[in-house]
Parts: C-alpha cells; sequence; structure tokens
C-alpha cells in the first residue's frame, strides 16, 4: 500500500511538538533569546575570565543559552524528520542552525580563555562551582587541543557547512530525492519505498517477494552511491583535518576522546565479536535456512522469523500492555513515565513519505523525550518501542539529576539503557508462557532483533568504518567503489561460506546515517554488553541491582563509561562481559535448535 503524505496521518498517530512550543512565533521568540544572550556573553565576558567568580558567572550564563540552543534546535530537527517534502519546515531548521552557528562563534572564546588561566584559578574556579564543575574539568582536559581563539571562532561559524552538511545531503538524497518504482513478484506488483524495504520487505517470508523487493531496492540505491559516497568522503576528510589540527594522533583519537573510552575497548568490542560471535550466528543462519528450505542463504533472508506465522500482530494500544509489564520491574516512577509517553503523545507511530527511516529518541534538556519509529503492527515494535523508552527513561534521570552540562552521556554508555529494555521485555514473555513454541519465538526475537541489529548490524558497520577511517588516517580518500568493496569484505569475512554476500549486500554502507555521527556503530554491541550484564544481575539480585541501575542512569556525564559500568557492578575494563555476553547468545542459539528440533 502507498504511503500517505504527512497532512494525511491522524495526528494521534503523531508526536505533538507543541509540548517543546505551542506555536512558531514561541519559538521565534526564544531564538531572539538565544541570540540576545549569545551577544550579552560576548559583550559582557569576552577578555575578562581571568579569576574563579567571573568564570563562573560566565558559565552560568552559558548553561541558559545550551538550554535554548536544545530547545530551538530540537523543535526543528524533529519537525524535518517526520516530512522532508516539508520545505517551510526545512527553512525554519536551517535559519536555526546558522542562528546556533552564529551565537557558537561568539562564544567561541569561553573555552579558550578559561584554558589559559594559571592552573591555581582554574582549580579555584572548579572549588567554587557546583553545576560547572565537570564542565571546567572538560576544559582542562580539551586544552592540548584547543587551537587559537580565531580559529575555534571560524569554526564554529562554519559548523553547518564542516559539520552538518554531509549529513544533511545524505538525508535529502534519501528520504526526499530516492523515489522507488514498485517491483513485481509472483506476477503481482508491490509499491516500494525506503521505511516499506526496512519495516516490511525485509521480514516478509515469501522469498521470492523479500529477494525481488531486495533487488529492486538495491538498484534505486545504486543510481544515487556516487552522491552518498561523495557526501561520506567530506564527512571522514574533515574529521581527519580536525583531528590533525587539533593535535590528535589520529583520527580514531580524536573521535574517541569525546567518548572518554581508549583505543582499547574500541578495538576489543569489534575484533572480539568479529571473530568469537561469527561461528554462533552462522548456525543462526544455517538454521535459517532449514526451517524455511531456503535453495541457498542469501543477504536478503537474514532477518527472517524463525516462526513468522507465529509472530503475533499488536495494536498500539496492546504494546502499552505490555511494555508497562515487561518493564514494572524498573519502578512506579518508570511505569509512569511510560504512560505518560502514550497520553501525551511523545511518540511519532506513523507511517508517512518522507519521514525518517528507522528509530530514535531526542530528550531536549527541561522537557519530555520525543520518540520516532514506523508501527506495523509486529511485536519487533514492541521491543523498538521498548527501546526507545530506555532512551526516554535514561535522559528523563540526567535532566531530573544534572545541569545541562552533566547530561551529554558518553555514546559508549548510551544505548545500555534501551537495549536493557528490550532483555527485559523478552524475560517477562518467557515467564508469562512455558509453551515451546513461545519460547522458542521470543528467544529468536531476541537473537533475530536485539543482539543482531545490535551485535551484527551495527557491528559491521564498525568492523566497516574502521576500514573506511583507516584509509583517511594514511591520507587516502574513499569513493562508491571503495566503500562497497570495504563493505562486502567486511559482510563476507563474519558471514563466511554460510551466506551469499553478492554485490546488492555491498551496497549497505548506504543505508545508515551512523557513519555522520562519529565512532557510534561500534557503541550498540558496547551498550548491549553492559546491558547485558546488568539484566543478569537484576535477573539474580532484584531491587538492589535495579537500585544500582538507576543510579548510574541519573549520573549522566559526571562519570565516564567505566565509571557508569562499574556503578551498575559491571566491569568493562577485561574481556569478561563481552565474553560472557557472546556466550550468553550462544547458548540461546543452542535451545532454540534444541526447541526446533523438538517441534519438527
Amino acid at each position: 500500500m502507498e504511503l500517505k503524505m504527512r497532512k494525511d496521518v491522524p495526528s494521534a498517530l503523531t508526536w505533538d511538538l507543541s509540548l517543546i512550543y505551542q506555536s512558531e512565533a514561541d519559538l521565534r521568540k526564544d531564538m531572539e533569546k538565544l541570540d540576545g544572550l549569545g551577544e550579552y556573553i560576548a559583550e559582557e565576558y569576552q577578555g575578562k575570565l581571568t579569576s574563579p567568580e567571573t568564570i563562573n558567572a560566565c558559565l552560568d550564563h552559558l548553561r541558559k543559552l545550551y538550554h535554548f540552543m536544545s530547545l530551538t534546535g530540537s523543535y526543528c530537527e524533529l519537525a524535518v524528520s517526520v516530512d522532508y517534502y516539508d520545505t517551510h519546515n526545512q527553512e525554519l531548521s536551517e535559519e536555526v542552525s546558522r542562528l546556533s552557528a552564529k551565537v557558537l562563534s561568539q562564544i567561541s572564546f569561553v573555552d579558550t580563555e578559561i584554558a589559559a588561566q594559571e592552573e591555581e584559578t582554574l582549580k579555584q574556579a572548579v572549588l567554587a562551582a557546583t553545576d560547572n564543575k565537570n564542565y571546567l574539568l572538560d576544559v582542562l582536559r580539551n586544552k592540548p587541543h584547543k587551537l587559537t581563539p580565531e580559529t575555534e571562532r571560524a569554526l564554529a561559524a562554519l559548523s553547518p557547512t564542516i559539520q552538518s552538511a554531509p549529513y544533511q545531503i545524505y538525508n535529502m538524497a534519501k528520504l526526499a530525492d530516492m523515489k522507488f518504482a514498485p517491483f513485481t513478484a509472483n506476477d503481482t506488483e508491490y509499491p516500494l519505498g525506503y521505511s516499506l524495504f526496512e519495516d516490511n520487505y525485509e521480514y516478509e517470508k515469501d522469498p521470492s517477494i523479500r529477494r525481488n523487493a531486495f533487488a529492486a531496492f538495491s538498484s534505486k540505491l545504486r543510481e544515487y552511491e556516487n552522491v552518498t559516497a561523495t557526501a561520506y568522503n567530506t564527512q571522514v576528510q574533515t574529521e581527519k583535518t580536525l583531528a590533525t589540527l587539533r593535535s590528535f594522533d589520529s583520527v580514531f583519537d580524536s573521535l574517541l576522546f569525546p567518548q572518554k573510552v581508549s583505543q582499547e575497548l574500541y578495538h576489543r568490542q569489534i575484533d572480539l565479536i568479529t571473530k568469537e560471535l561469527a561461528p554462533h550466528m552462522q548456525r543462526y543462519a544455517r538454521l535459517l535456512k532449514k526451517i524455511h528450505k531456503l535453495d541457498r542463504m542469501t543477504f536478503a533472508d537474514l532477518k527472517i522469523a524463525i516462526d513468522p506465522e507465529y509472530d503475533p500482530k499488536v495494536t498500539i494500544e496492546e504494546s502499552k500492555e505490555y511494555i508497562i509489564n515487561g518493564l514494572s520491574v524498573m519502578g512506579d516512577d518508570y511505569v509512569e513515565m511510560i504512560k505518560e509517553a502514550y497520553r501525551d503523545r511523545w511518540v511519532d507511530f506513523a507511517q508517512n513519505q518522507g519521514k525518517s527511516t528507522g528509530g530514535f529518541c531526542a530528550s531536549p534538556y527541561g522537557k519530555n523525550s520525543f520518540i520516532l519509529l514506523s508501527w506495523n503492527d509486529r511485536m519487533s515494535d514492541v521491543f523498538t518501542l521498548a527501546h526507545e523508552l530506555g532512551h526516554a527513561g535514561h535522559f528523563k534521570s540526567c535532566n531530573e539529576s544534572q545541569s545541562i552540562f552533566d547530561v551529554d552521556v558518553s555514546t559508549y554508555f548510551v544505548e545500555a539503557p534501551s537495549t536493557i529494555n528490550e532483555l527485559l521485555m523478552a524475560h517477562y514473555l518467557l515467564k508469562k508462557n512455558p509453551d515451546p513454541r513461545f519460547r522458542r519465538w521470543v528467544l529468536s526475537c531476541m537473537i533475530g532483533n536485539t543482539y543482531y541489529h545490535n551485535f551484527v548490524t551495527h557491528l559491521m558497520e564498525a568492523a566497516y568504518q574502521r576500514e573506511v577511517y583507516r584509509i583517511v588516517d594514511g591520507g587516502g580518500s574513499v569513493n562508491a567503489e571503495t566503500l562497497s568493496r570495504l563493505m562486502k569484505e567486511t559482510l563476507q569475512k563474519f558471514w563466511g561460506s554460510e551466506v551469499e554476500i553478492c554485490d546488492d549486500a555491498a551496497l549497505t554502507w548506504m543505508r545508515q546515517p551512523h557513519y555522520y555521527m562519529g565512532l557510534y556503530s561500534y557503541t550498540y554491541s558496547a551498550g548491549l554488553t553492559i546491558a547485558t550484564q546488568v539484566c543478569r544481575r537484576i535477573e539474580e539480585e532484584g531491587a538492589p541491582a535495579v537500585a544500582d541501575w538507576k543510579k548510574a542512569l541519573a549520573a549522566g556525564s559526571t562519570l565516564d563509561p567505566v565509571g557508569l559500568a562499574k556503578m551498575a557492578g559491571i566491569d568493562i575494563t577485561t574481556d569478561k562481559p563481552l565474553l560472557d555476553t557472546i556466550a550468553h547468545i550462544g547458548k540461546m542459539i543452542d535451545e532454540i535448535e534444541t526447541l526446533t528440533e523438538e517441534l519438527s
């Protein structure tokens, strides 16, 4: 069925952005305040950040400025994300982006001037600070990588083009320009679109429909491979240039620096999963091939369900009961947040043309969260919503407990609060029904959705991305041919001879926006590793483990990922949590195989 235009979607299926601003006029009032505050900080403090008192007074105003920037930027970005055909919202978003760049340029002196002060002055400023303490410590940490004030000001002013343009070009090509013609399978014509393919046809049980959809989808992608590759190469070349300018040894060090993790943690995540998980997932691929009696196992077949006839349909209203019951272990306050999310329209469930694919959660400071997904009446949608509500619960705790300076949590940790919700949902379902077929279905959901998404899909992206950055770090560049080759080699290495990796599969590098977000893809598996171990603690210890976890959620960025995991009772400085998680995945596949034999 052809997707509706945004204007034709029932409002009940959409999020309510009036929870941020009632009208565009209200947005523009805050834009004026943001503009004025930027000018005030520049006039009042530039050249004067020489005492602990003045430094903290300036940072008090800076927190307010960041708050306005969070609200105005989020409002516009969210409006655009659900309808890339709406030119007014695009123009408004660009206007806010230009304003933010201007303001960031005006205040770029703040960090540079603070870092230039005597160490004793900075120590006194830290001692006198409350909400500004960690910000000041980060300024000191960033000091070796700061450029001259004039250069920092110029880079801030150019941020819409230097840092944002490649991602904007990628999204416009993908979500606005890319129009899909229908495809044919079994003498029947089917409509095709980005979300129709990724949310429906990838899971289609009929191999003719599924494979023909993949071929048609890939054919359209290939028409845009050069512009997409150029946008991505621009992104990585910019990151390499900035890393060099800021005196980092490599682009890896530069991109991991804000995450506050070492290259050791980064490489371990990719290397161990590629080596240790691959045999388990190859076994899972063989099982899918056997169950579905496939002539061969192709990349297009990897997301089909173990038991598609058993995949229950779930309405939006029915999902509420599942999620509330599944996540009730998190406490009454958490359940109340879930109810509020449904009641007050935090979630955009709609399927419409021009809407972003996948799912995400945005949490502007001081407001509720906003969750984007496309509802397809599948249990997998319930898991997706539980995942995004994990982000909402995390940032609700952060926003209520920390200043705006302390809510930018490291991406290494940020997927743990979301993926643990998927695991808690699965454990709830396993306890609810002992039927072997139901148990196999739940376990296969965990393998085929939660772990596949985070430990395979995003891990393959991370392994491919690492090879791209290695080329760039060595002074090279990438094009469409190179990117397809790297992706194909990455997939072939993981799946071995069990799965056919064709040239269409190689175009997978064109499908994800994560490459425009630094070293983000690998953090999905990092977060799920933490989540798996914390979930095990909750299952074994109950309330004390939940209490530790909620403390970690509220800590925000006051601790690095190692510290946050430690607060939750997990030591990620060793291989053990990751190896235990991979072993856990293997045991679940063992049980799925056993249950399949029993049910056959």
